[in-house]
């Protein structure tokens, strides 16, 4: 008799119920026409006051809720209008920006990354790469500081003062690798340098063999939105070839904060051999 093929039990999903239960009031206000007393988010949830009442607390703490300050009943928070945003901002720099980076692939057929400054780290978006057999291993997703990278350099360029102080003394400045940048004051001297090129560099200061070339993206308020960059080995991403690199990198983060709907003033286009 022919046996059965074995089927293989289905994983339980992970929970955690009080999470289950904060997202749960979120999902009944987002889905109601007007706000909710204590009493019905009790019935509709089927829990007790006490724990729907210390749930509303922490969620308003965090602005997730807000309770009217006359009726006491609830409604979403703007923080979470907010952080809805900042998603959609996201997946539409990601969207818009994908034939810059084409662009900047094809002229120098090396790694092109799109990047943003989140929490004083840099979080890569967007990864294109060419064919070719020495690749490098970042990947979207991936989180690194912001002060050894050149992404991290061309935005932190652009920023205040005052802001890049307090990136600075949240990070530190700690060697990765004997190139790193360890000082403030050498620190600010360098974001001198890269405002007054129009590009940056990453001379082997965040991994040793990789040299990165990045330049600014604003958004249409001027304020940095994003920076391109391209890597690769520094054998082929030479001290020789950087500022030829740079003139695409350059070109494309230029166009794309036009995009965005920047609209660039005479005196903020740099001097520089790379934009000759």
């Amino acid at each position: 008799m022919a046996r059965m093929p074995h089927r293989k039990t289905a994983q339980p999903t992970y929970r955690v119920q009080v999470l289950d239960r904060a997202l749960e009031i979120l999902r009944v206000l987002g889905e109601s026409e007007s706000d909710r007393s204590l009493a019905e988010l009790c019935a509709t949830l089927k829990l007790h006051k006490s724990t729907v009442h210390r749930l509303m607390m922490v969620l308003e703490s965090h602005r997730l809720v807000e309770k009217h300050p006359d009726t006491g009943r609830y409604h979403l928070g703007l923080r979470l209008f907010e952080l809805g945003s900042k998603a959609i901002s996201v997946l539409n720099l990601r969207e818009r920006s994908r034939p810059f980076l084409d662009q900047v692939l094809s002229a120098t057929q090396e790694t092109v990354h799109l990047c943003i400054l989140d929490e004083g780290e840099i979080l890569y978006l967007e990864k294109l790469e060419p064919q070719r057999s020495v690749r490098l291993a970042s990947r979207a997703g991936r989180r690194v500081p912001a002060y050894c990278t050149s992404v991290g350099k061309a935005i932190l360029a652009e920023l205040p003062e005052a802001e890049v102080d307090a990136i600075i003394r949240r990070s530190g400045l700690k060697q990765i690798t004997p190139n790193t940048i360890t000082t403030p004051a050498a620190f600010k001297e360098e974001l001198r340098k890269i405002r007054a090129k129009g590009y940056s560099i990453d001379d082997e200061e965040n991994e040793e063999g990789v040299r990165c070339v990045g330049a600014v993206v604003r958004g249409y308020s001027g304020r940095p939105a994003a920076a391109i960059s391209v890597s690769g080995p520094a054998f082929r991403v030479s001290k020789a070839n950087i500022a030829e690199i740079a003139k695409p990198v350059m070109q494309a983060a230029a166009a794309l904060s036009r995009e965005l709907g920047y609209v660039a003033r005479e005196e903020e286009v740099p001097v520089s051999k790379a934009a000759s």
